[in-house]
């Protein structure tokens, strides 16, 4: 799969941290394709074709999913239940990449099923780095899962 098929898909309601994160992407020369979304249902009409991206083609996932917390509509660990929940996207590798610091958070976000649990650093220089590394072992080392046909 070459990188241009490799999209991203960021679900970050906090526009600095968008921002924050598409700048870190390019700093670390990663260019595949990122689609932005805003909140827990934007992400799901997204993944699953319905709503306002209705028109997309849900047989087409990304890659990886960036996933916050504390989104508005549907928060992060709904949208990860919403995902392990559908045979179409049950094994979709899933970061979340949250400030928040709580254990419990931790420790859910891990029972929902995420692939990983990353904290986001406070530091330029440090979100850059985590971002790269991120994308590298994700993008380029980790081996996904074929995907699944859909009935």
């Amino acid at each position: 799969m070459s990188d241009e098929n490799k999209i991203i898909l960021l679900v970050e309601d906090n526009p600095d941290d968008v921002v924050l994160t598409l700048r870190a992407f390019k700093r670390s020369n990663l260019m595949n394709p990122i689609v932005v979304v805003r909140d827990g249902v934007e992400a799901l009409d997204y993944l699953f074709a319905r709503g306002a991206h209705a028109g997309r083609d849900g047989a087409s996932l990304p890659t990886l999913v960036i996933l916050d917390l504390k989104l508005p509509k549907l928060d992060g660990l709904g949208v990860l239940k919403a995902l392990r929940a559908d045979a179409r996207t049950a094994l979709l590798p899933t970061v979340i990449l949250t400030s928040s610091k709580e254990e419990q958070d931790v420790v859910s976000g891990y029972a929902f099923g995420a692939n990983s649990y990353v904290r986001k650093p406070v530091d330029f220089t440090e979100f850059v780095e985590a971002v790269k590394v991120l994308g590298l072992y994700w993008l380029a080392l980790n081996q996904i899962p074929p995907r699944q046909a859909t009935s």
